[in-house]
């Protein structure tokens, strides 16, 4: 390796904000270097704001004004002296354009080159690539936008169901399943609206829709030496419109064989696409563990933290030391994953209410502690959670020896987990954890909406919550009301308030 090709990195702007921001500037620590945190007016008293050696003002609260305001954020590159960009996440994390932008001003780019942003990016050149890299591909077709007559041909010739996607962006915006030709055009006009709206390109195209399929995917990291690896499996499968909220490693389905046919065409990719740094190709399995190529997704993802807990790799400082020109501190012979690790995604979120954003401050909040929990978490008490940005509080992990005891921290972690003041989506992490399909493994990515169609969720810690206040209330009536008047009248009386709490659920009281 040419040491010349070494630039230390002294100090980072973190491009985003929550949960991602936090983690970011904590490896940031880790790594010895500073970091720089930018906020909103609606973030101005936000933890990631707090935690940063540095913070500055980026612009008003929607995001096109603060998070995606490029210009604004090279500005603050340049005044607080940072180095580098860390993009985490969403927002600006594959945005090619502003990847570029730093490379001309000479900022390092936390993340893969433009032109890899710009080709992986569009989903209709990285499935060209792949097919080129030996990759299966799901039977599908481009279309021209203005020949929509000509579309019911090409939805015949791949056979219904089909999936309408977005050939950029994603989340599971401008994405229509479409059953038959009499709902192809609706589809169609409105899968390419969404897509114009949140990616300025409307353009989409069409993929057969496979049924009861698993999203798994796999992580990889390159460096610029063209060494590239893969670090195993995440499975996805867990998903409310198209975005997970559940996830764990290693998959249920998989086995060694699948593993490293699934591992080597991620390897595949990587290397055709010039990639460099960490990065997940995403896959969807039919129900025979045939594998197809989905995307490849040119950042950190959400559910990174799932992938260290087996490895015990920092994928962040691995970035770190990528971005600063060193080779891979790992080799595909040290991926040796243990245990296994379970991620809930705990959003403010009614569940019941078909995952409808909860806006609003949070009360308590009081994370799990214990053996093999790891919570990555944006808020504290009196934390807002505005209308501007993803409603995700915090990300909860879990270590178990096996999947077994995995699921059984999990549930241990969520039972101890306070919220209060927002909705939020721990009491759907409860009972997920303990559906039969789900404890087997022998679930797929429509298992929510076949699980769940009434949305009907148990409350897990919060249901003790809502008992705590009813005993605190009733204390407090006992106590104005002087209890000496009760207790004269007789232990009837007495008897009479133990009946009461024992009928909401509480069943040993502290005086």
């Amino acid at each position: 390796m040419n040491k010349t090709k070494i630039t230390k990195i002294k100090k980072v702007l973190v491009a985003n904000r929550g949960e991602i921001a936090i983690r970011v500037i904590r490896a940031c620590v880790d790594h010895g270097i500073k970091s720089v945190g930018i906020f909103s007016d609606c973030d101005r008293t936000a933890l990631h704001a707090r935690m940063a050696d540095e913070v500055y003002y980026v612009g008003e609260s929607p995001s096109k004004q603060s998070y995606l305001n490029q210009g604004k954020i090279i500005e603050i590159v340049k005044k607080s002296g940072a180095d580098a960009v860390h993009p985490g996440y969403g927002f600006l994390a594959e945005n090619a354009a502003f990847a570029k932008r730093c490379e001309e001003e000479g900022i390092i780019f936390i993340g893969p080159k433009s032109e890899t942003i710009a080709l992986l990016g569009d989903k209709l050149e990285a499935r060209n690539l792949a097919v080129k890299a030996g990759l299966p591909v799901v039977p599908g077709a481009e279309f021209d936008n203005d020949k929509l007559g000509e579309v019911s041909k090409i939805a015949q010739k791949i056979g219904y169901p089909v999936l309408v996607k977005a050939a950029a962006g994603g989340g599971g915006k401008g994405m229509r399943v479409v059953h038959s030709g009499k709902d192809l055009q609706e589809s169609l006009e409105s899968a390419i609206r969404e897509a114009g709206s949140a990616f300025g390109d409307g353009r989409v195209f069409m993929e057969k829709y496979l049924v009861k399929p698993r999203h798994v995917e796999i992580q990889i990291f390159a460096d610029r030496y063209g060494n590239a690896i893969h670090l195993g499996e995440r499975e996805c499968s867990v998903q409310r419109r198209h975005q997970k909220v559940i996830e764990e490693s290693p998959s249920p389905v998989m086995t060694p064989e699948l593993r490293e046919k699934m591992g080597n065409a991620a390897v595949n990719i990587a290397k055709a696409s010039g990639y460099i740094g960490a990065g997940t190709v995403e896959f969807l399995v039919d129900q025979s563990r045939n594998f197809y190529f989905l995307e490849v997704n040119t950042r950190l993802q959400v559910e990174h933290p799932v992938t260290e807990m087996v490895t015990g790799i920092d994928l962040v400082r691995e970035q770190f030391r990528v971005a600063e020109g060193y080779e891979l501190s790992v080799t595909q012979k040290d991926y040796s994953p243990r245990g296994h690790a379970i991620e809930c995604r705990i959003y403010a979120e009614d569940a019941h209410e078909n995952f409808m954003p909860s806006t609003g401050t949070v009360g308590e909040y009081r994370e799990p502690l214990g053996p093999g929990v790891r919570v990555d978490s944006g808020v504290v008490s009196g934390s807002t959670i505005p209308v501007y940005y993803d409603p995700i509080i915090a990300k909860m992990v879990v270590l178990g020896a096996n999947r077994t005891e995995a699921i059984e921290r999990t549930i241990r972690a969520l039972r101890e987990y306070r919220i209060s003041g927002v909705h939020t989506t721990i009491g759907f992490a409860y009972t997920v954890m303990h559906n039969e399909k789900f404890r087997k493994g022998d679930y797929s990515t429509d298992f929510i909406d076949q699980e769940y169609p009434e949305r009907n969720f148990e409350y897990a810690g919060e249901d003790q919550e809502k008992k705590a206040a009813i005993a605190a209330t009733v204390f407090e009536y006992m106590n104005r009301q002087k209890v000496s008047l009760s207790m004269k009248r007789g232990p009837e009386s007495r008897n009479g308030w133990v009946s009461y709490y024992r009928s909401q659920g509480i069943r040993k009281l502290q005086r």
